[in-house]
This record gives C-alpha cells, sequence and structure tokens, in this order.
C-alpha cells in the first residue's frame, strides 16, 4: 500500500493524539490581538476554517497564498489551512521593502496576499486580487467559524510551499518544495533531533526561513509546545525558556550569541542541562559553541542546508565517544558542518563544491527553469558552497556564489551593489562579507567615489536603506582609490575578502 505524504498528516495527528494538549503558545505582545493558548483540537478546527474561507473566496487548488508577518500562531496556522487542502504557502521575509515584497507577490502569482498589521505601511500599494490585514476583525472570517472544506485528495508531488531566497542573483528565486520533501525533511530532522511528545519548542527562528526549517510540522505532529517569540531579544529568550520549561529551539549564530551576552543576569541560566540549540546559518567560532556548553549549560547541535535542501542536509551532534574529550576538543569537532543525515547524500564536485542529492531537494525554482537547470545537474544539487567530505563528515570553507549571510539571512552581494552604485557619486563598487562575531557576517562595501566627491559613509548607507532591507545595508563603507581587476576587467572577490578574513580557517564564519 502507498499512501501520499502530506503535510495535513501532522496537524492530524495532532488533533488525534492531543485534541486538548496546548500546542501553541502565541506571541503575547503585538498588534493583534494574541491567540494565547491553542490546543490541538482547536489549532486543527482553524485550520479547517482558513481553508473553507479560501474555498469560499474561490482560491482553488495550486494557488498561491502569501503571507508576510512575524513569527504568530496565524502564520504557523496557514502552512496547514493553506498547504493542508491543495494550495500553494509563500511565507515572505518581513524584513523586505516594499518593493521586495511588490516582487515576490507578483512573481508567483499570489491570489491572496495575509499580512500582519505591523506591516500595513510594506504592503499599503500592492496589487494583488485579495489582501486581508491579520487580526481580531478577520479572526472571525478566517480562523473562527465552523466552516468544512473541501475535501482534497493528497498529492505528495504537488508543490506546498514557495520560500523565496536570494542567492547570487539580483532577483530572489522561489524555491518550491512538494508536501513530500517536507514531510520527509521534517520526519527526519526530528528524528535526528530527538523530537518527543515531551519537548517544549521556542520559536526564535524565523517561520518564513525554510518554514521554520520544518519544525513547524515536526513539532506539531508529536505534541510538542510550540511557544511562538515574535522578536529576537536574548533576556527575553531567557525569560521564555524558564516560563515555558522550553526543552530545545533552533537559532542563527547571532541569536545564541544574544543568549550568551544576556546569560549573567540569570542564576542559574534558564535551560541548563535540558536545552538543545541547532544551530545553522553560519558555522559559528569554536570559542561560541564552548562557550553555549559551559556558560548555558545548553547542548549545542549544528547542522546545514539551504532553503533549496527543506533545508536538512547535515547535522553534527555530540557523540558518546566525544564525552571524554576537553571542551575545546568536543567544540572543535562541533565545529564541522555534521554527517549527511538519513536520505541525503553529499558530495564534492572537481571543483570543490558541495553536492547534495535527497527526498527533500527543491522540486524547481517557480517560473525559472533556467535557473533550475543550472542549480540541479545530473541529478545533484549544487549548493554553491566549497568545502570536503572526509570520514564522512562535511566541512564548509567557503562560498563559490557571493552570498554574505548575516544574522542567519542570505544577503546577495549583487543586489546591495546594485543599491550601492545607483548613488550618483559611486563610480566603482565590490561587496564582501566580513567577520563578525556577534553576526557571522557582516555586509561590507568598497568604493570607488566620482571625481570631486565628498560623498560619507553614513549618506551612502542611509541611501542604501532607501532601496533594502535594513539587514542587506552595508554596515561599513571603505573607500578605496581603485578596485583592482583582472585583464578581462573582472572582480575577485575572493582576494578582496582576504585581508578581512587573515589568521581564519574558512571564509565563513
Amino acid at each position: 500500500m502507498k499512501v501520499d505524504l502530506s503535510v495535513i498528516d501532522f496537524l492530524d495527528r495532532a488533533e488525534t493524539v492531543f485534541p486538548d494538549r496546548v500546542v501553541f503558545v502565541d506571541e503575547p505582545d503585538q498588534i493583534a490581538e494574541s491567540w494565547g493558548e491553542v490546543t490541538g483540537a482547536e489549532f486543527a478546527r482553524r485550520a479547517r476554517n482558513q481553508a473553507a474561507h479560501l474555498d469560499a473566496l474561490g482560491i482553488g487548488v495550486g494557488e498561491r497564498v502569501a503571507i508576510i508577518s512575524q513569527n504568530s500562531a496565524r502564520l504557523a496556522c496557514g502552512f496547514f489551512g493553506v498547504s493542508g487542502w491543495g494550495r500553494v504557502y509563500v511565507p515572505v521575509n518581513f524584513r523586505l521593502s516594499p518593493a521586495e515584497v511588490a516582487y515576490i507577490v507578483d512573481h508567483c502569482g499570489a491570489t491572496l496576499l495575509l499580512y500582519d498589521p505591523e506591516l500595513a505601511d510594506t504592503v499599503a500599494d500592492l496589487d494583488v486580487a485579495h489582501k486581508v490585514m491579520l487580526g481580531t476583525d478577520s479572526d472571525v472570517e478566517w480562523f473562527f467559524t465552523d466552516g468544512e472544506p473541501a475535501p482534497w485528495e493528497p498529492d505528495e508531488d504537488a508543490t506546498a510551499t514557495i520560500n523565496y531566497t536570494s542567492g547570487t542573483t539580483a532577483r530572489p528565486k522561489g524555491v518550491e518544495q512538494t508536501h513530500r520533501s517536507l514531510w520527509l525533511n521534517a520526519s527526519t530532522f526530528g528524528w535526528h533531533a530527538g523530537v518527543n511528545e515531551r519537548d517544549v519548542y521556542l520559536h526564535t527562528l524565523p517561520m518564513f526561513h525554510c518554514n521554520g526549517w520544518g519544525m513547524v510540522y515536526a513539532s506539531l505532529g508529536m505534541g510538542v509546545k510550540q511557544v511562538v517569540l515574535r522578536k529576537v531579544d536574548g533576556a527575553e529568550i531567557l525569560r521564555r525558556i524558564d516560563r515555558h520549561g522550553v526543552t530545545f529551539a533552533c537559532a542563527a549564530p547571532a541569536v545564541v550569541a544574544a543568549a550568551l551576552e544576556a546569560a549573567p543576569e540569570f542564576d542559574p541560566v534558564p535551560g541548563r542541562d535540558r536545552m538543545r540549540v541547532i544551530v545553522a546559518g553560519a558555522p559559528p567560532p569554536t570559542q561560541t559553541i564552548e562557550r553555549v556548553e559551559a556558560e548555558l549549560g545548553w547542548e549545542f547541535i549544528q547542522i546545514y542546508g539551504l532553503t533549496e535542501t527543506a533545508p536538512l542536509m547535515t547535522m553534527n551532534r555530540c557523540r558518546s565517544e566525544w564525552d571524554d574529550l576537553a571542551p575545546s576538543e568536543r567544540a572543535s569537532n562541533l565545529a564541522a558542518a555534521g554527517s549527511p543525515t538519513i536520505g541525503m547524500r553529499v558530495s564534492v564536485d572537481a571543483y570543490g563544491e558541495v553536492l547534495a542529492r535527497g527526498n527533500h531537494v527543491l522540486e524547481g525554482y517557480w517560473a525559472q527553469p533556467e535557473a533550475t537547470a543550472a542549480a540541479i545537474v545530473d541529478g545533484w544539487f549544487h549548493t554553491g558552497d566549497g568545502g570536503t567530505v572526509e570520514g564522512g563528515v562535511v566541512t564548509i570553507s567557503d562560498r563559490k556564489k557571493d552570498v554574505i549571510i548575516s544574522g542567519g539571512e542570505n544577503v546577495s552581494s549583487i543586489e546591495v551593489e546594485d543599491a550601492v552604485f545607483s548613488h550618483p557619486e559611486v563610480a566603482e563598487v565590490a561587496v564582501i562579507g566580513v567577520p563578525s562575531d556577534k553576526w557571522g557576517e557582516t555586509v561590507m562595501a568598497l568604493v570607488v567615489r566620482t571625481d570631486g566627491s565628498t560623498l560619507t559613509g553614513e549618506a551612502l548607507i542611509a541611501h542604501t536603506r532607501q532601496r533594502l532591507a535594513g539587514y542587506k545595508c552595508p554596515k561599513t563603507i571603505e573607500f578605496r582609490e581603485e578596485l583592482v581587476r583582472t585583464a578581462t576587467g573582472k572582480l575577485q572577490k575572493f582576494k578582496l575578502r582576504a585581508p578581512y578574513w587573515e589568521g581564519l580557517d574558512r571564509q565563513v564564519n
């Protein structure tokens, strides 16, 4: 017997096995009224109501429903209320500028845009058939009625979500993930991370990012209480770990750094000896890994992956063989990306690029067949990252593509260069990532000014803020007399980066 895999499986299990258990604790501090605590049965009912309302609006199977919101229970509900009945959910990065959001909504052909009231200005000028502000007023229609959606026969090969990612080009690409790929990513991730029904999960990770790395699905299916955090703050993270008995979280290195910074305020540190933190976005320094164990008392787990792999490719978790090692040695072992997870094959080609093959590699880039063909060659996905595989352990050493990962978010250097170059007093620009203890990397622009220009770094950064999301804007500007190029006129960014990474083993931080 074969039964198609579907994200609705996770919702069905929560409703059947944990109907009276609280499965979501919504963010209390938001403009829209918080949902507070929501049980498995109630969460499933609200997802059905959402699907039924999509039916009433005439939004059919396969149509795209975009949403832009900070972390919230309403955002989480759409992973099931939209995708679970055959539509395609498109979670949009809430940090993007109005122009960037407009491009994504238009490119995916969304019929409906749902948005958080805090982002009303961002979407004010968007032209879309249906635009709905989430909150108390819309809850009655969308979530609180007793609607019954039209049945949908699950198709595991149908696209469930499109997640837009900034790669090496100025325009983001829409990563199509099927029900099968999301189901297998969530289940594999949950298995490797040891997710169980006694866990409590804290959403420090933005849910728009690879659908919360799949933990929205994995946690719901196991009846895990999911605590929603809307805004990252180190002290607040520790307070909620204490208040709700949190046992694990997924986080970018910058979030871990925020928790470490706030830890001296707490005695004992919340979650000590019970918390595990799963980190990705950029490999953190070995010293940070050692501090997580020593100062927080948390288990440190590292994963590696991309939006295109849903994201799980590898996991590095402390093995029993390492228990007797010195803390510094154990941290050094945990600094690698880790070993391929069940069902994932990882290889390195002759050029040193890391390749992946597995059940949760993207179906393709939405409406971009050429980009898909360039990324998936002979059945292998090209990550754009350089690295090695030795003894079954993957180590990422450099980026083949010019992507900067700052605070766990991808930044396209080409996109930033375009914004910088739009200033009339900029003659040349090269954007690179430079190491940062807090953010992993920060964006630096190397700029040649036009003759006679007195342009300042502050003025140029302010100029880019009119065109880009804040996290993409350069944090520092370095003015140069010239940017050295090859004989064919090309910039060699690895040479531009080299002085800033001198003394470090890897060109990622």
